[in-house]
């Protein structure tokens, strides 16, 4: 793409111009005057530099009109948008490269302030939801207990061992919820520490594998080299991972499941680079959404970013903020606590990072996890986060 002309540039150019052409136009003038009319030759003269002088003053008008004054009013009112809270209004592109970088610094800089803003929301839900969810366990937790002991009880003397067994069913799904809350309000004051992605995504494919949690799919596992360290906590990040390939799982148990990690520079709109194993030439579509991202995140901010992408149904577009909320699952009823997701989101919160679902190649759901690089990351931050990883909710959401 041409780099684009200067403003200064612009305008010394057309001044020149118009200099140039004033000049040649009085010399045509006076001998046009002296050819045609020589003894009204002050009268034709004036009326004759009148014109001119019309001409390059709504011509002098258009070029300023088109190369300041508009692109002034737009990025004005961009600006003004902005400040009435309209945060989805951008600045339009300009002729000159002066008021192009205008444009494109501003819209950056509401791009910063919709993130901070993101950033402010997720943290106030996360404390709000925390809050409830410790209190409700607590709460809950309880009266679970005393019934489990009734249950027994009943058993002991002999109650009716269909009804026992779906009552018991039932409390240990409700201890699972419990359980769920429990891990995604508990504090835990534990530093970041660098560490490698690539390893914790290893460690936990393989923990799974031994499970034999992946039997019923085709699993992958794609680590590409160079994947940079980041600052986490190594237990938080294999439960995210676990909870998401659990979820994959599910949503293709016949079909294919990938997990992977590549070195990436976070970009918040433009699609991601292919995978490895790609076949090349290939294309594959993406839409312009952009994507979620924290204030202290540069442009292209390079880092780690692990995926889980699946064959399943995928995740409707509409639904693709709704799904890390606690409590909203699109599984049948007795199927998902709905706070899988939840707990990866306040995980991936903790560590610095951000998580966000995409369409995957494979026709599914593609749920992706972008970390700074250590070296590159300036505030790291401890934050309560979850507790240790459990098979418990994992993989619901």
């Amino acid at each position: 793409m041409p780099s684009k002309p200067a403003l200064r540039t612009e305008l010394l150019f057309y001044l020149s111009f118009l200099a140039a052409a004033a000049l040649l136009v009085g010399v045509a003038t006076m001998l046009v005057v002296n050819v045609l009319a020589p003894q009204r030759t002050f009268v034709l003269l004036l009326l004759l530099v009148a014109l001119e002088v019309g001409v390059f003053v709504v011509f002098g008008r258009h070029l300023v009109n088109r190369l300041v004054l508009w692109p002034l009013d737009r990025v004005v009112a961009t600006a003004d948008a902005v400040a009435d809270g309209d945060l989805a209004r951008r600045a339009p592109d300009a002729e000159t490269s002066d008021f192009s970088t205008l444009a494109e610094r501003l819209n950056r800089m509401t791009d910063h302030l919709l993130d901070a803003q993101g950033q402010v929301v997720r943290a106030e839900k996360l404390a709000g939801i925390g809050r409830l969810a410790a209190g409700i366990a607590h709460e809950v937790g309880n009266p679970l207990g005393a019934l489990g002991t009734y249950v027994e009880v009943l058993r002991r003397r002999g109650a009716d061992a269909e009804v026992i067994a779906g009552v018991t069913r039932e409390l240990e799904r409700i201890d699972r919820i419990v359980r769920g809350l429990l891990d995604y309000a508990r504090p835990h004051e534990e530093a970041l520490a660098p560490l490698d992605p690539a390893a914790v995504a290893r460690g936990a494919y393989g923990l799974l594998e031994a499970q034999g949690a992946l039997r019923s799919a085709h699993s992958t596992l794609e680590l590409e080299p160079g994947v940079p360290r980041i600052l986490g906590r190594a237990h938080l990040l294999e439960q995210a991972i676990v909870n998401l390939v659990l979820n994959a799982v599910d949503a293709a148990p016949d079909g294919v499941v990938i997990l992977g990690a590549r070195p990436w520079d976070y970009q918040p709109r433009q699609p991601d680079p292919k995978r490895g194993t790609d076949p090349r030439p290939a294309r594959y579509p993406r839409a312009a959404e952009r994507r979620p991202a924290r204030p202290e995140f540069s442009p292209g901010q390079p880092g780690a970013l692990l995926f889980v992408a699946d064959s399943g149904p995928g995740v409707p577009s509409d639904d693709r903020d709704k799904v890390f909320d606690p409590f909203y699952t699109t599984k049948s009823a007795g199927r998902g606590t709905g706070l899988g997701l939840a707990i990866v989101a306040r995980a991936v919160d903790d560590m610095g990072g951000v998580v966000w679902v995409d369409r995957a190649r494979e026709g599914g759901a593609a749920f992706k996890m972008f970390f700074p690089r250590a070296d590159l990351t300036l505030r790291p931050r401890a934050v309560p986060p979850l507790h240790k990883v459990e098979r418990g909710p994992g993989g619901e959401g």
